[in-house]
């Protein structure tokens, strides 16, 4: 199972609910959430499987219960999935995600009955909407970046998503107490505004419960920026407690100059280190110090350089060049441990609705990368996020889209 998990259950999440109730940027985010934890984890999409073997062309009469032909279709790739699925947790999956409308109690068993019989774990996350405004932007979002609308007039698009929706609501069966014998299940209302939670137990589905708690479908930009170079990054020293050095002072001045030209000033989080604290002190709004956010802790070899512990300390540096996400400093930390203990700070960002920049250092901020990115956490602990640099990340409709920016 995954790194932090005393436990050993294996997970399938199936997504429930209508289309334009957010149920594939829900199952991404919690994709990308256990992925960054560290659990095998995959999502088994049945658009993307329609959409690879039968076309995107699909027009809404495709999806009308009435169309004997389109209902075949459908259960087929449905069945595909799910075989995939099943024969993916075969292999040493941690957790799977069955991302589909499920609209009816018989859909429903079927699929965990089959889940059960595979020794599995079972979750229903039912995503539903009242708010008409959460709608009209999904489906607005939908007829932008959909395959299944390519070149299609945007008028003519938006109509037929709505007949779409039509056919699938007029079979739609939402979960209910009594949806499945002893059936888990935890139910979204306008993403997060109201939570039911159904026989819910164990580590992992608790762990998941309290990450969809904080989500929210606000867009906002997150600003991810290393401090100003202290006086050990001068010298090329890991670790420490320095202060900024005279060109680190120059990026804090040159960073509130850009924070002060946004066009909404963010919440700041810096770490509790004199050098994240000192380059935040010129800006105009409030930071807020977490320990969370500080350094990798080198252990014994806090303020010594690379060159240094490859000369004194071979064997440290040879481990550390083979297995970099698992190699703990002596005395120090792993990658790991920084991810498990940035845990809460992820949580928190995703609460936040007002834009976000994060004033830490290059380990923390690799780790916080990998999650807003969609990366495993070893492909990026060799990405160097320079000094005096601001990456920004902008939402996308499924995924944020990077940009940097140099000051100094």
């Amino acid at each position: 199972m995954g790194p932090n998990s005393p436990h050993s259950t294996r997970l399938v999440i199936v997504m429930v609910g209508l289309p334009a109730r957010g149920k594939t940027y829900i199952a991404r985010k919690v994709a990308r959430f256990l992925s960054w934890l560290g659990y095998r984890t995959r999502v088994f999409n049945i658009g993307d499987y329609r959409r690879a073997r039968l076309g995107s062309q699909h027009r809404h009469d495709f999806f009308d219960p009435g169309n004997v032909e389109g209902n075949r279709a459908r259960s087929e790739m449905a069945e595909a999935a799910l075989g995939d699925l099943l024969a993916w947790m075969g292999t040493g999956g941690e957790v799977a995600i069955y991302d589909a409308t499920n609209s009816t109690v018989k859909r429903r068993a079927t699929v965990r009955d089959r889940c059960v019989a595979a020794g599995l774990q079972v979750v229903f996350i039912e995503s539903a909407c009242e708010d008409q405004n959460i709608i009209e932007a999904n489906i607005r979002e939908t007829k932008l970046t959909s395959p299944d609308y390519a070149g299609m007039d945007p008028v003519e698009a938006v109509a037929d998503f709505r007949a779409r929706i039509a056919h699938y609501q007029s079979r739609y069966e939402p979960l209910t107490d009594a949806d499945a014998e002893g059936a888990s299940f935890i139910k979204l209302i306008d993403v997060g505004r109201v939570v039911v939670v159904h026989r819910l137990d164990g580590y992992l589905p608790g762990k998941l419960l309290f990450y969809l708690l904080n989500l929210h479908v606000v867009r906002r930009p997150i600003y991810l920026t290393r401090h100003g170079e202290s006086t050990l990054n001068e010298e090329g020293r890991i670790g420490g407690d320095a202060p900024l050095s005279a060109k680190g002072t120059v990026y804090a001045q040159k960073l509130a100059e850009f924070v002060d030209a946004l066009e909404q000033p963010p919440e700041v989080f810096t770490s509790t280190l004199q050098r994240t604290m000192q380059t935040a002190a010129p800006l105009s709004v409030d930071s807020n110090p977490w320990r969370a956010l500080d350094e990798i802790d080198a252990g014994v070899c806090d303020g010594m350089t690379y060159a240094e512990i490859a000369l004194k300390m071979p064997h440290e540096y040879e481990a550390r060049q083979r297995d970099k996400l698992r190699y703990r400093y002596p005395r120090g930390e792993s990658y790991q441990d920084v991810i498990a203990r940035l845990e809460p700070v992820i949580i928190e960002l995703e609460r936040q609705r007002q834009p976000l920049m994060v004033i830490a250092h290059q380990a923390v901020l690799r780790a916080l990368y990998a999650y807003f990115m969609d990366k495993a956490p070893e492909d990026v602990l060799r990405m160097e996020i320079p000094l005096h640099t601001v990456i920004r990340l902008a939402p996308g409709p499924y995924a944020f889209v990077e940009t940097r920016h140099r000051l100094v």
